[in-house]
């Protein structure tokens, strides 16, 4: 069976602009041109030259004037800190705002989505993965012809049919106007004065013009004059400007203007610089006080040096879903972390790193089970990049293997809840492979195990989820571990219930839920398993049983806060009500489903929902709007995965509503509407599915929408329920 490609929001993610754009014009419309002519193009550059900034500005000029040639979109992939090559796929997937439940590698996954797209891709800081970047882009571009990339890095990818703009830094008078703009935005005073042209002049030559050399100049100019800059730069950074004989210029300029800015710093703002290289991406100050802070650098000190080191442009602020971040530019996160080996603490300033997010993870999961969900599920996606090198930091030192198994399994909810299921069972697999430990810490290699099953049950892969369930399920056994078998058996009776054995599914689920009250387990995975033992009763005639469980949790998740459980209770529930004609509750309960699992990116719950949904739609009456949301749903099961997708139990809703829509429209009219959904954006999706039947306007061609009440409104069991054809 052909399985259709993914569909992400058409549009695009690129961030503002929070400084002025100066300079550049000629470059800019070049780089267009050269857009219009290659489908790849690279940015090339020194470090710091404005590779980043100028492939940012013509992304929005293109997406602002070639709506029409980027109809998809343009997405921005930032991959400078993504250094192991397996997760660079998962990278540019992440860009793309695509989710995928399956076992299929993340670039079929890709190919499949991009075939169809007409969209820019933008690659930034791809240098410590150039080959497996070129190989990627390769395929995507020879198997994707509406994909166009832009690239920006320190070198090209040397790929067929690539045109290279090498960057240079800018001209003179250009470099002045953006040195002038710059120390006018740090120091509202800064003025270029007949006094001080000539030094400034001076200054961005010796600079070589590079734009981050001269932004670190800037922030200098609110303390001192341009003559005590040059001052500085001629007097104590001559050695600096001599490097390795034949280098280039700029090259030496630029670690001259970086060194310069290290010199000028405090000791304690150069410590805390190079302590500071050990994050990456996205950090906050709660993170950088305990990383970071020590007897040699106070606690109490932080902030005020966190706030020195912005103001010199060495870190920079960024608003997040997560709250306020700081970033540490890249060339100047690589100079510190020179620093940081020199002084012999790199590695304990590592482990106190892993330490943060090990506790970070410990409470986000604690938090999963709270009102505050949604928040935490936008922490994790920030602090991705840095839980990824707790993660490698722990898989380094095989006697700290038992960290990462801890770290992978603690982030189930992550990669379960939001949609990150291959990601998960990449650091699970890691993290569970025999490594020599001298002591045993088999709770957390049995947590990891049954959320390995967990991922690889929801992917569909039957046989790596029972090697993993079964492995803990022993285990627990011969270590009296109640509470991880209690897992294992629950993700058996999950794995049971995908596959459509709802009698063993009933069985195992049931013994689950009695295991974790016994041992006062109280959480989502708990609700969780009361929930999908209500689906087997349902998919099994018992819905009394089923409304009872499924309404428990709901009562219970409103008590605290919690919505990722609860969406799939509403489902359970709306299923009933739909069952017994009350179309009206059915739709409430779904569009709330709906909601909930987009927020989170849980496809699997969006897509039973929305099938749900245009089942009660087409049994309201409204038949044309039930093919569209079939139409538009239909896609999504390319990434849920063949296992559920051949289910005639969850598959039930699907195949009923194409039969009665497709009878009262015909064939013609439905192959319409159907088209018209699978062309709908995710955000356009959902936000039809939410809105009220009342606001529904004509559909394909003009013809009136509501076409007549479908017979009947009860959902038919799964086993005799006709299966999907290829």
């Amino acid at each position: 069976m052909r399985q259709r490609p993914l569909r992400s929001a058409a549009g695009g993610n690129l961030p503002s602009d929070l400084g002025r754009f100066v300079g550049r014009g000629g470059e800019l419309a070049q780089l267009g041109r050269l857009l219009e002519s290659s489908r790849l193009v690279t940015v090339t550059g020194v470090g710091g030259v404005g590779k980043s900034r100028l492939v940012l500005a013509a992304a929005r000029a293109a997406a602002e004037g070639s709506q029409e040639r980027y109809c998809d979109g343009v997405r921005l992939a930032e991959l400078a800190t993504v250094r192991d090559p397996a997760l660079l796929e998962l990278a540019l997937a992440e860009a793309l705002r695509l989710t995928d439940h399956t076992t299929r590698p993340p670039r079929t996954v890709l190919v499949e989505h991009l075939a169809g797209q007409r969209l820019l891709l933008v690659l930034d800081g791809f240098e410590q993965l150039v080959d497996e970047c070129a190989d990627l882009v390769r395929e995507l571009l020879r198997r994707c012809p509406g994909l166009h990339v832009l690239a920006a890095g320190r070198r090209p990818l040397a790929l067929d049919g690539e045109s290279t703009f090498p960057l240079a830094p800018p001209a003179a008078e250009e470099a002045l106007a953006l040195l002038v703009a710059r120390a006018s935005a740090a120091d509202p005073a800064f003025a270029v004065t007949a006094e001080n042209r000539a030094a400034l002049v001076e200054l961005c030559a010796r600079l070589d013009g590079i734009p981050l050399a001269l932004e670190l100049a800037a922030g200098r100019l609110r303390t001192l004059s341009p003559e005590q800059v040059l001052a500085r730069l001629e007097d104590r950074f001559a050695l600096l400007t001599g490097g390795v004989r034949g280098g280039l210029a700029r090259h030496r300029a630029l670690r001259t203007a970086i060194g310069w800015s290290h010199e000028l710093c405090t000791p304690a703002e150069r410590l805390l610089w190079a302590r500071l290289s050990v994050f990456a991406g996205q950090f906050d100050l709660d993170a950088v006080e305990y990383v970071c802070a020590g007897p040699d650098l106070p606690v109490e000190d932080v902030l005020d040096l966190v706030g020195e080191l912005q103001a010199q442009s060495l870190l920079v602020r960024e608003e997040t879903p997560a709250g306020v971040r700081l970033r540490m530019l890249e060339t100047v996160r690589v100079y510190g972390a020179g620093w940081l080996e020199s002084t012999g603490d790199a590695g304990r300033l590592r482990r106190r790193h892993r330490d943060w997010y090990l506790g970070l993870a410990t409470w986000c999961e604690l938090d999963w089970f709270s009102p505050r969900q949604q928040e935490v599920a936008a922490l994790v996606e920030v602090e991705l990049p840095n839980v990824r090198l707790a993660l490698e930091c722990c898989l380094d030192e095989p006697d700290e293997a038992h960290l990462g198994q801890y770290l992978a399994g603690t982030l189930w909810f992550y990669w379960a809840g939001c949609g990150r299921l291959t990601e998960g069972r990449h650091w699970l697999e890691r993290t569970l492979e025999p490594v020599d430990q001298a002591v045993d810490y088999e709770s957390s290699r049995l947590k990891a195990l049954w959320v390995l099953g967990y991922v690889a049950a929801l992917q569909g892969d039957a046989a790596a989820s029972m090697s993993a369930l079964y492995e803990c399920r022993d285990g627990a056994a011969q270590s009296g571990n109640p509470v991880a078998a209690a897992y294992a058996v629950h993700r058996m009776g999950c794995l049971a219930l995908v596959s459509d054995d709802m009698a063993r599914a009933r069985e195992l689920l049931g013994t689950a839920l009695e295991q974790y009250r016994a041992a006062g387990e109280l959480n989502s995975n708990v609700l969780m398993c009361q929930v999908e033992l209500g689906m087997a009763l349902a998919f099994l005639g018992d819905l009394p049983g089923a409304l009872a469980l499924c309404g428990e949790v709901r009562e219970i998740c409103e008590e605290r806060g919690e919505r990722w459980t609860k969406a799939y209770a509403l489902y359970v529930l709306a299923y009933a009500a739909l069952d017994a004609g009350r179309t009206q509750e059915a739709r409430l309960l779904l569009t709330e489903c709906v909601a909930i699992n987009h927020v989170f990116h849980d496809l699997v719950g969006l897509v039973l929902a929305l099938e749900l949904l245009a089942l009660v739609t087409v049994a309201e009456g409204d038949a044309a709007e039930a093919a569209v949301l079939q139409g538009a749903a239909e896609p999504m099961w390319g990434g849920v995965g063949l296992q559920l997708f051949g289910s005639g139990y969850f598959n039930a809703p699907r195949l009923m509503c194409r039969e009665r829509a497709g009878e009262l429209l015909g064939a013609e009219r439905y192959a319409a509407y159907e088209a018209e959904g699978r062309a709908l954006s995710r955000e356009a999706l959902v936000g039809r599915a939410l809105r009220d039947p009342q606001e529904r306007g004509d559909g394909v061609g003009g013809v009136p929408r509501r076409t007549g009440r479908a017979r009947g409104s009860r959902v038919p069991r799964g086993a005799a329920a006709e299966q999907p054809q290829p």
